[in-house]
């Protein structure tokens, strides 16, 4: 690629740009680590004709295993963040032993960030992998509309402080590749209200349970029926009728 007064560079293209596509700008952006990156936007027809929807599937928001979903198993999140910890604590402490502006200190701020670089490219990939599979097998996933913000922060008593876990995670990193990866495809993403009370319904008999607002109620029989749920596999299970509905 030629840049303006550097000339030729050599790069390692990640894909083919799109047949008779127009580049409108490109971005040179440095990581922390020393890497050099540059993204092109281009323009470029693409008629996406949308699917009538026959498949559907619910994911509930689950803190260590990224999500619990209606028909699929868990997604079993690695905790990259968590087991790279000791290393990452170890690299901090060295760096903050060096002496400023040294070339030893420059060094070991190079080894951290290439520890948190190292962190980050697990879980896109991770992510990436994951939005890939589910978007090829839907055509509707439905989802909460949760603030993963809010439940990071630590709540009054130091109950439900779930900040590691959710940064982890990167479950807003997922739904957003879930949703530009089911749109090229032509099907959908459908985000629940907040206030849907997914945890409460039987998705059996539809009864409304007001004691799972404890979120340490994990197992519950409906008073209703008799069924016997599992928290999380009910709540996706209730996200996905939902989905159908709204769909319809």
């Amino acid at each position: 690629m030629k840049l303006p007064k550097v000339g030729w560079v050599k790069l390692c293209q990640h894909r083919p740009l799109p047949e008779n596509s127009i580049i409108k700008t490109v971005t040179i952006s440095k990581t922390p680590s020393g890497k050099y990156y540059i993204s092109m936007l281009v323009e470029y027809e693409n008629q996406i004709l949308p699917v009538i929807p026959k498949t559907f599937l619910g994911l509930d928001f689950a803190m260590h295993s990224l999500y619990v979903a209606s028909d699929e198993d868990e997604a079993k999140y690695p905790d990259f963040l968590r087991k790279a910890e000791k290393r990452l604590a170890k690299a901090q402490r060295k760096l903050s032993q060096k002496q400023k502006e040294s070339h030893n200190r420059e060094k070991q701020r190079l080894r951290v960030a290439i520890l948190h670089e190292k962190v980050a490219n697990q879980r896109r990939d991770f992510l990436h992998k994951k939005a890939r599979y589910l978007a090829d097998r839907y055509d509707v996933i439905g989802i909460e509309d949760i603030s993963v913000k809010a439940m990071a922060k630590r709540k009054k008593g130091g109950k439900f402080s779930f900040g590691k876990s959710v940064a982890d995670n990167g479950w807003n990193m997922f739904t957003n590749m879930l949703e530009y990866k089911l749109a090229w495809q032509g099907k959908k993403l459908i985000k629940i209200d907040k206030w849907y009370p997914s945890s409460q319904l039987c998705h059996v008999c539809g009864y409304q349970n007001h004691e799972t607002k404890d979120l340490s109620v994990r197992e519950w029989d409906c008073p209703k029926c008799g069924s016997h749920h599992n928290r999380d596999k009910n709540a996706a299970i209730n996200i996905r009728e939902e989905a159908r509905r709204i769909s319809a």
